[in-house]
């Protein structure tokens, strides 16, 4: 009987089944880490829509990277052969904040996204001679986080305009007031929802990453008043984060246009400021690796936080332009050799 139970087919038999139940677990099984995958550069000519755009015939094209961001399994977190290439695994406490679900970290991704547009619609329309008035408007709750007392009196879409009596305008602002108070002070909160103006005395906490620092528990954002002289429609759907200002502002030149790509295919990330510098992105590997398999021409990248150089590690054979600023962008552009 002891025989039979530990034959050479039955132990294969059992231990084949421990196997699939081992891979299925580490498959299926998320792990504490995200992982970063290149993605194809995706133009926008179809993308960005302006009134009477003027029609764009030298072949070229402005394009936009971004990088496909998922929970990576067990195993991929293991086993780096399983993994997508190019990729990279990511601490989850660098993508999401403690007490924020992974919806709520989207749709801050998504509302950061659409900063991003508004921005980079002020900077090409001034660029172009409109009289584009903007402000700052106060600070945007895109998501409120579980356990803090905020929970259960603010809400995503209220925007902050007052703490402690003194105006919110910004984030600057906005952290200047809660600077001044201990983890446990009680804060006035004054804040728009709708049309309504409400104010709520909520008690602060320490952010689990920085105890010395005071916080409320939301995730904000800025707020802006825009008045844009002729409505823009970006239509990226599900796309989110701030990386493809640099890539919208051109965009809209060429729609209006203006002949930015002078028939290269450009490939463009960056995230746009109000005074036209181009700031720091994330995910520059497999941005410039999607750019790369794309067969763009030209690579626009920002100087800063060491952006270019990680971008030319990944080039293979791809040409990378350093920026600073938009202004610079377009005269990078402006002086590229004709396309043969």
């Amino acid at each position: 009987m002891l025989g039979r139970v530990l034959s050479p087919l039955r132990l294969a038999s059992a231990g084949l089944i421990v196997l699939i139940a081992t891979l299925a677990i580490l498959v299926t099984r998320g792990s504490d880490q995200y992982i970063e995958i290149p993605d194809d550069a995706h133009p926008l000519a179809d993308l960005v829509k302006v009134p009477n755009p003027k029609p764009d015939q030298d072949k070229g094209g402005i394009y936009y990277v971004d990088v496909l961001l998922r929970p990576a399994s067990l195993l991929e977190s293991y086993v780096s052969a399983v993994r997508p290439e190019g990729s990279d695994l990511i601490a989850r406490t660098q993508i999401v904040q403690p007490g924020i679900s992974d919806q709520q970290r989207f749709k801050l991704d998504l509302a950061t996204m659409k900063i991003s547009q508004e921005v980079a619609s002020v900077v090409a329309l001034r660029q172009l001679g409109y009289h584009v008035p903007i402000s700052a408007a106060g600070v945007r709750v895109v998501a409120v986080t579980s356990g803090s007392h905020a929970a259960g009196l603010l809400q995503p879409g209220d925007v902050i305009v007052a703490a402690n009596g003194k105006p919110v305008l910004t984030r600057t602002d906005l952290a200047a007031a809660l600077a001044h108070l201990k983890p446990g002070n009680v804060v006035r909160i004054k804040v728009l929802r709708g049309d309504k103006n409400l104010t709520f005395s909520i008690r602060t906490t320490a952010d689990s990453q920085d105890p010395k620092r005071t916080i409320i528990g939301v995730l904000p954002i800025q707020a802006l008043r825009v008045r844009l002289p002729f409505r823009i429609e970006f239509n990226l759907r599900k796309v989110g984060g701030p990386s493809a200002g640099l890539a919208f502002a051109l965009e809209l030149l060429e729609k209006k246009g203006r002949d930015v790509d002078h028939g290269y295919k450009i490939a463009a990330t960056g995230e746009i400021q109000l005074d036209g510098s181009v700031t720091r992105i994330g995910g520059i590997k497999q941005k410039t690796i999607g750019a790369r398999k794309s067969h763009v021409d030209v690579f626009l990248v920002p100087v800063d936080g060491e952006n270019a150089r990680d971008a030319k590690r990944y080039a293979g054979g791809l040409r990378i332009i350093p920026v600073k600023s938009f202004q610079q962008a377009l005269q990078a552009l402006a002086t590229l050799p004709p396309k043969p």
